[in-house]
């Protein structure tokens, strides 16, 4: 076959909420002894896991990835993405580059000290951390691909993306491209529990594979705020905008670090389990000068410097959804050949020449008080008689939500208005 298949809608999925289908009230199993600990410890067994040797290239790579979004970016507007999704989509293609189009990968990904089977070695065992399941949290993290019928591709490349990647594979007739997107759309929304329903609208139908990959998570947080005092408040977009939001507020003991060297605050709101919430808010007119310095070393230091504090947060109820296109933010980071001519797939089909068509992304994310339709929960703490620190997140912050036991972060963004869905 001598056609030129355009192969490969990247497509990364990603939602994230706080609301739990069924009144869950507080989780009667949950061990509230260590609540006083520290969150941002690392697991010691095992800090030779092979997923740890990801940690650093993913933070990179998700770092690299903000700089660029957020250059492209429209003023006002939100940002929020899924970083580990988008990285473990592009590990997996990757297991069918070579040459040039790999290395322009490998290098863009941070892995350019790492082989291949390393690679998938590492993400299988990320996978499988992820896929454990606690009661009070869901986190399912997966892949999957839709080959076009009869494609002819390489048994060995199907045989790494199932076994390292744990991908779904599934025949789609491209020639009926409505037909195809709506079937991979199903894909999706079972995936995140129909969350998201419409990503895919047009496909072409010289399409060879789309590849897929989701992340859905729903959390509740390990402190609830009490609904009694979420008020109307002011938020200032900008120094000419200000709308109104549904701010909660708690005073609580929290991980809390004043940056005075970057002018930020950060506290860490613990979800049940093992993922938290990190919220950066820089000091008045200062998002732009955190966001110029911002790296993964910044963020080991932000994360290391967290100590236990009286905080009287005030934080804003909001919902986002944010749709990207990520193809001009991967050539721009490297991967010029991945979308060129000059792709070379021949891990995937030495028949028939591929190249990357398109990149998409959509992630959500809700934040409401609760975590759960019921919160009958009470959390009484001891506070100092000291005046607690004060956190008011009244002016555009950033968050990270982080996965504890593999250092990751799931998700990370900017929000700029709390009231722009």
């Amino acid at each position: 076959m001598r056609a030129t298949f355009a192969l490969a809608l990247l497509l990364a999925v990603a939602w994230a909420d706080h609301h739990y289908g069924h009144p869950a009230g507080d989780d009667p199993n949950h061990d509230h002894s260590h609540d006083d600990h520290s969150h941002h410890d690392h697991p010691h067994h095992g800090d030779d896991m092979s997923c740890h040797k990801l940690a650093q290239p993913n933070s990179d790579f998700a770092f690299a990835l903000y700089k660029n979004i957020n250059s492209k970016n429209a003023t006002r507007k939100n940002i929020f993405y899924s970083p580990l999704s988008i990285a473990t989509a592009l590990s997996m293609l990757s297991t069918g580059a070579r040459g040039n189009t790999h290395d322009q990968m490998f290098s863009a990904l941070g892995y350019s000290s790492m082989n291949q089977t390393s690679v998938d070695d590492a993400c299988e065992h990320l996978l499988h951390m992820m896929g454990h399941s606690h009661q009070s949290q869901v986190l399912n993290v997966g892949n999957g691909l839709a080959v076009r019928t009869g494609f002819a591709y390489l048994g060995s490349f199907i045989a790494d993306v199932k076994t390292h990647y744990s991908a779904e594979i599934f025949d789609v007739d491209f020639e009926k491209p409505q037909e195809a997107a709506s079937e991979i759309n199903q894909f999706i929304a079972d995936k995140t529990q129909g969350k998201i329903k419409d990503m895919v609208k047009d496909l072409d139908s010289d399409m060879a594979m789309v590849l897929l990959n989701y992340i859905y998570f729903r959390g509740q947080w390990e402190k609830p705020f009490d609904a009694n005092y979420t008020h109307k408040a002011e938020f200032h977009v900008d120094t000419n905008t200000t709308v109104m939001v549904d701010m909660m507020n708690r005073t609580g003991r929290y991980d809390y670090y004043r940056d005075m060297n970057n002018h930020t605050s950060i506290i860490m709101l613990p979800y049940k389990s093992n993922t938290s919430m990190m919220i950066v808010l820089p000091d008045e007119g200062r998002m732009k000068d955190v966001e110029d310095v911002m790296c993964t070393t910044h963020f080991m230091h932000w994360r290391k410097s967290l100590s236990r504090s009286s905080v009287d947060l005030y934080l804003p109820k909001f919902a986002v959804s944010v749709d990207a296109t990520l193809d001009d933010t991967l050539k721009e980071l490297g991967m010029n050949d991945t979308f060129g001519d000059s792709a070379d797939f021949s891990g995937i089909s030495e028949e028939v020449k591929l190249k990357v068509s398109k990149a998409s992304h959509q992630a959500t994310l809700s934040v409401d008080e609760k975590g759960s339709e019921a919160a009958a929960a009470t959390t009484i703490e001891v506070m100092p008689e000291s005046m607690p620190e004060r956190m008011v997140l009244n002016r555009p912050f950033l968050i990270f939500i982080l996965e504890h036991s593999t250092c990751s972060i799931l998700f990370m963004g900017k929000i700029t208005n709390p009231t722009e869905a």
